[in-house]
């Protein structure tokens, strides 16, 4: 009977259900000590910039943040070697399971660590003429009995238009297209991709040399119509499409990488359908988080790798979630009662796929054939080049057929069937927003006009005070404006609180605006 009821015991665990941490990770250039003459000049082994020294605080460092995030399964980009990987494996003593991928010819290459058995594993060529370009990792990962794919990818940089990150997104398509219709996979790592890349590029000309199509929202079907796809969307498609994680976060906690003070998503985990059909494995819903202790991420810096001082981490921080052998029962979704004849409708989508009717909108401002415009109770938009259109300080019904996002800032860009309300009583700045009563950084603002913000100009921003604490904000004036001498005082009277790429700013159009 003691025996028996031993055996019992040990099968115990495989009952119950099992949450699975999955982590992505780009360590920014872990070198080891072997001298390839592949390596990047600043990683030659052995030299004051890269040594035994500088290797031993780099793996204490990378294993320090592995082992707090203590994902099941761990995703990792730039990692130059097996015996680099193998050595942080050891450092972190927490994985028995690992796989290598690296081109012949590469300076870095992509790594799994598992506490889970790898069951198979493929290297998913993206060019095989060029013994450079990165492979796209593949492996099968055996989770009591049930199986998950993971795809670990790391794409071409930003230095490289976007017709070379395509290339990843079509092998990885082929390979999925292959697979059974249940299999459960995830896309991850560094796809040097935001989450919304057809909007944050389309503009950059040094970018988009694609006429708008993206690896990441186009080819990976993480957007339909150039509309970013929310769960419900995502739910409702029967077509093969991908959900991206970010779109869990609020829009402020939307980065997991800065680059000249610019919020980016280059690191993703995307989801196929299966992920949410309560077969195998299942997606925990609001589960994805971006890893950002102090130690790594503090004031609005990420502390990455500095060779001089032989300290830092990464310059991108590891993003993770969550998932689960037992069921997810998904409450139904229901999407916010938006009213389409509102303008905040208008920031729930990318794109119009039918037009749109405001109305009671009120001119508020206005600048060389721009304005500014707000509907009661609700937010404001700027309509681009429509100033012999509308009129300042007065109240119209408009018809909307073309929205866009110049840089994220959002805009009408087409309107008609123009109705004449009346004329406003108040003084304009009766709709302008007092910027001491709210966080004029929460992008529920974007467009609004802002008074009554006091500071000191310098250098571009303009330092302030707000609930008894100190920011600053980039102040951006037309070309040949007269800018404030730096160290002024100023008090802005009428700013218009915009967006450039992540970065809120506030642009000041007229003279008048601030004194």
């Amino acid at each position: 009977m003691k025996k028996l009821f031993f055996i019992f015991i040990l099968f115990i665990p495989s009952l119950y259900a099992l949450d699975i941490k999955v982590a992505s990770y780009n360590v920014e250039n872990l070198f080891d000590l072997n001298y390839d003459r592949t390596e990047y000049k600043e990683y030659i082994p052995n030299t004051k910039k890269w040594n035994q020294k500088s290797y031993e605080i780099k793996l204490q460092n990378i294993s320090k943040v592995i082992i707090e995030i203590n994902a099941d399964i761990i995703a990792l980009q730039e990692i130059e070697s097996l015996q680099a990987l193998k050595d942080l494996k050891e450092k972190s003593k927490i994985y028995k399971y690992h796989k290598f991928s690296k081109k012949r010819k590469s300076a870095i290459g992509l790594a799994i660590l598992s506490k889970y058995p790898i069951s198979n594993h493929k290297n998913i060529i993206v060019n095989k003429y060029n013994d450079y370009e990165r492979n796209i990792l593949k492996v099968s990962i055996n989770i009591n009995s049930k199986k998950l794919i993971i795809y670990n990818n790391h794409w071409r940089s930003k230095r490289e238009k976007e017709s070379k990150r395509i290339p990843y997104a079509s092998a990885l398509i082929r390979d999925i297209k292959s697979l059974d219709i249940d299999e459960d996979y995830i896309i991850l790592g560094d796809l040097n991709s935001n989450y919304d890349e057809f909007i944050s590029f389309k503009y950059d000309k040094k970018l988009n040399d694609t006429f708008g199509i993206t690896g990441i929202n186009h080819i990976l079907n993480t957007s339909i119509k150039n509309n970013n796809l929310n769960l419900k969307k995502f739910l409702d498609l029967d077509t093969l499409v991908h959900y991206n994680l970010w779109q869990e976060l609020k829009n402020k906690n939307r980065f997991s990488s800065k680059y000249r003070g610019n919020s980016n998503t280059p690191d993703n985990i995307i989801l196929s359908k299966a992920l949410f059909d309560n077969k195998n494995i299942s997606y925990k819903l609001n589960s994805f988080q971006v890893f950002k202790p102090n130690y790594l991420y503090e004031s609005s810096k990420i502390k990455r790798w500095n060779s001089h001082k032989i300290s830092g981490f990464s310059d991108h921080l590891p993003i993770y979630a969550t998932f689960s052998t037992n069921k997810q029962f998904l409450k139904k979704i229901k999407t916010t009662d938006l009213d389409k004849n509102n303008i905040s409708y208008l920031y729930t989508i990318d794109n119009l796929s039918e037009d749109i009717l405001l109305k009671n909108i009120i001119v508020i401002y206005k600048y060389k054939n721009n304005l500014i415009i707000k509907q009661k109770n609700n937010r404001a938009i700027l309509v681009y080049k429509a100033s012999n259109k509308l009129e300042i300080g007065n109240i119209y019904d408009i018809k909307v057929s073309k929205i866009d996002s110049y840089f994220n800032l959002k805009e009408i860009k087409k309107i008609s069937n123009i109705k004449h309300i009346k004329t406003i009583k108040n003084p304009l700045n009766h709709y302008y927003i007092d910027a001491k009563s709210i966080d004029i950084f929460d992008d529920k603002y974007q467009n609004e006009i802002v008074k009554n913000l006091s500071g000191k100009y310098n250098k571009g921003y303009l330092y302030f005070n707000y609930q008894n604490k100190s920011f600053k904000i980039k102040l951006y004036f037309p070309k040949n404006f007269s800018k404030p001498e730096n160290g002024t005082n100023i008090t802005i009277n009428a700013g218009h609180l915009s967006k450039y790429k992540s970065q809120t700013q506030i642009v000041i159009h007229q003279k008048n605006d601030y004194e």
